[in-house]
């Protein structure tokens, strides 16, 4: 009888990663689910043995999908497979009844290690299905949803690079702060100047920000990096870093600095070690301080033509700190940036 196997992840792109990672061969029956509570129906349906899930989705997140499981103790082995991959974010879905972590991008080594330590798949019979090459064709077409060739939707293949990368930066942050990073979906949009500010959902027109921007240029990618931090989070940001001077406009700025040097840094170089490219970072350059969104976007609306645009809004959880951060990447990189993603996601 064939193993009932879960894939609970928002990214269309990401649950065919997941299920090409699975042993080639495994006698399964795959489901699919593009948000939390259709995780948890397909679980109530019996769908759902073994559950491969992501943290970050919309309806109902990862960890609300933990807690339902455990609070009315469904049958499901449970392995979270999330870009986040702070601390706090292993340590709380171990509480919550995870088996265990799998950082994406998804490894095949590691996903049949979890799944012959957890005595769900046995090493023997793992070794057999790697070396069945003639099973590979039986996973082409798992149950409920199809891996056959599809128009590339690169909306999602951005969304999730930069899933990947912004966990990487929150961990970062996270360590530095001793803090927990909410992390959000990322957005992403192909955007005219004059409607960029339509990418800045979160943000309210009437509050005062400051902002810093840092070019970055390689293998014929660029564009620049936009950092947003509400000036309403400077009290318990400087707070966090410890910083002992006075919080005047000099003593933000040097925050601010701070702040965007970590972010835009590990947010790039997670970007550049998915695609396998090197980029060169420019000095950054503070745009405004104490400016509202609309007032920073017309100032420079000379800097930013039509770009894709990819918007992380961080929070720090029980601290009044929130951030913005775009990555704005020119029209004329894209061509470039499509063929490496491309490449990327068919070698995996």
């Amino acid at each position: 009888m064939s193993l009932p196997i879960l894939i609970c992840d928002d990214s269309n792109l990401a649950r065919k990663q997941m299920a090409r990672s699975l042993p080639p061969g495994w006698d399964v029956e795959i489901s699919f689910a593009k948000h939390g509570q259709e995780g948890v129906e397909l679980i109530r349906q019996g769908k759902g043995d073994v559950v491969f899930l992501d943290l970050n989705m919309p309806v109902m997140d990862g960890y609300e999908v933990l807690e339902e499981v455990q609070k009315n103790d469904l049958p499901a082995l449970i392995i979270v497979v999330s870009g986040d991959v702070q601390p706090e974010a292993y340590s709380r879905v171990k509480q919550l009844g995870a088996l265990d972590f799998i950082k994406k991008p998804t490894n095949k080594a590691k996903i049949g290690e979890i799944l012959v330590a957890y005595g769900i798949v046995e090493s023997q019979q793992l070794l057999e299905l790697e070396n069945d090459l003639a099973a590979l064709d039986k996973m082409a077409t798992p149950v409920n949803d199809t891996l056959s060739p599809k128009i590339v939707d690169f909306r999602d293949h951005y969304q999730e690079i930069a899933n990947v990368a912004m966990g990487r930066a929150a961990d970062l942050l996270a360590r530095l702060l001793d803090a927990f990073i909410v992390l959000p979906i990322p957005n992403v949009n192909i955007l005219e100047t004059s409607e960029l500010h339509m990418a800045l959902t979160s943000v309210e027109e009437n509050e005062a920000m400051s902002a810093v921007c840092q070019g970055f240029i390689g293998s014929g990618i660029a564009g620049e990096a936009l950092l947003l931090f509400h000036d309403s989070s400077f009290a318990d940001m400087s707070k966090l870093m410890n910083y002992k001077g006075e919080l005047d406009d000099n003593g933000q700025l040097e925050v601010l600095m701070d702040i965007a040097n970590i972010l835009i840094g590990a947010c790039l170089k997670g970007v550049s070690d998915q695609l396998d490219v090197g980029f060169s970072q420019g000095h950054p350059v503070v745009l405004g301080q104490h400016c509202n969104i609309g007032d920073l976007i017309n100032s420079n609306t000379s800097r930013w033509q039509k770009t894709l645009a990819i918007e992380i809004n961080y929070t720090i959880e029980k601290h009044n700190i929130q951030c913005d951060l775009l990555l704005l990447i020119t029209e004329d990189s894209l061509p470039t940036l499509n063929n490496k993603i491309s490449y990327l996601f068919e070698h995996q």
